[in-house]
């Protein structure tokens, strides 16, 4: 005859494995390896900033921007739910799965978003905590319930939410917003339609039961790879703009230089495959994202922050801005050693 703690503890085990899956679906609900790449762009925008920001209320800074991205991949599921049931990429989503309920996913999102702006404005700044919470709002509103569901043009306009990441980190650690980080939006902003639209051929005919007005699905493969080259052509003399204003040495300029050209290549051979070469569509998608964390990590290899504290954003006395102290002297700069690897289920 079994004892009774024998008994409770082959209770509890169910109970403890229970409670492990489900911190595991809010986890996912959180799009997580989206979230590491917006959080990467942001810890190079808050380290390459001018001045020294405490260790500490730096990693405050990200860990708000990490909760800030979660809770708008949170609130982009509870709003999807119904597409991302029938399509095959999504399907094995929790809410889908009948892990968690919208109801569910609805409340942790804003719970995690109103923490993540409060804390933020407390911590660091209000002007940080701003974009966030517009960055926020942008993802989710705007793109997610506005324009996914009308528009073609819904990745490009609301490609801005995922380009604000760097400038929330130079944001939270200066209290200003300059040149620099606005030139790294558009790094972001112009990277972003050929990588999701990359992605999406393969995908069209998801996108087409869903009803979402995908680009490949409403204009076709060929303007679709027209697009994407001609974005990627674009992003290449973009993504110097920091060599060429003087923001960094050589060292950047190369890295840019040399990873753009790839992407430049593989967009002009996915315009030249045919349809059914599903796989060059795929090689374009994957090289993007080693492509801008390459990008993003040269800029912190060059130690650009003291060469950028020359700019008039980075000439000001100093000043306090909240806890944080701002000085016109940088210091040397962190070197990024993760690799960042991004599910085509999650995007």
């Amino acid at each position: 005859m079994k004892t009774a703690a024998i008994a409770a503890s082959e209770l509890a085990l169910p109970s403890w494995s229970r409670l492990t899956e489900r911190l595991a679906d809010f986890v996912s609900l959180m799009k997580p390896r989206v979230m590491l790449l917006a959080v990467f762009t942001a810890l190079v925008g808050l380290l390459i900033a001018p001045g020294h920001l405490d260790p500490l209320l730096g990693s405050v800074a990200i860990l708000a921007i990490a909760a800030g991205a979660g809770a708008a991949g949170a609130l982009n599921m509870w709003y999807d739910a119904d597409i991302d049931a029938v399509m095959p990429r999504t399907a094995r989503r929790p809410i889908p799965r009948g892990k968690i309920s919208r109801t569910e996913a609805l409340a942790f999102g804003l719970v995690l978003a109103c923490g993540a702006v409060a804390v933020l404005a407390f911590a660091l700044n209000v002007k940080a905590a701003a974009l966030l919470a517009f960055a926020i709002f942008f993802y989710v509103v705007v793109y997610t319930v506005w324009l996914k569901r009308q528009t073609p043009q819904n990745i490009v306009i609301g490609g801005a939410a995922g380009a604000l990441p760097p400038v929330i980190g130079w944001a939270a650690a200066t209290g200003e917003i300059g040149l620099e980080p606005l030139i790294l939006f558009l790094i972001v902003f112009l990277w972003t339609p050929p990588h999701f639209w990359a992605l999406s051929l393969n995908r069209s005919d998801e996108y087409a039961r869903a009803g979402v007005p995908m680009l490949p699905v409403v204009a076709g493969r060929a303007a679709t790879t027209r697009q994407i080259l001609i974005y990627s052509v674009l992003l290449v003399p973009i993504s110097l703009l920091p060599w060429a204003l003087g923001f960094t040495d050589t060292v950047y300029g190369a890295v840019a230089l040399i990873s753009g050209a790839p992407f430049g290549v593989l967009a002009w051979q996915l315009r030249r495959a045919s349809e059914a070469n599903r796989r060059a569509a795929h090689r374009l998608f994957a090289y993007s994202i080693v492509y801008l964390f390459m990008l993003f990590a040269a800029l912190l290899a060059s130690n650009i922050g003291n060469r950028w504290s020359s700019m008039p954003s980075a000439r000001a006395a100093p000043t306090d801005v909240g806890s944080v102290q701002v000085r016109s002297a940088g210091r040397p700069l962190w070197i990024a050693r993760s690799a960042i690897c991004v599910s085509s289920d999650e995007v």
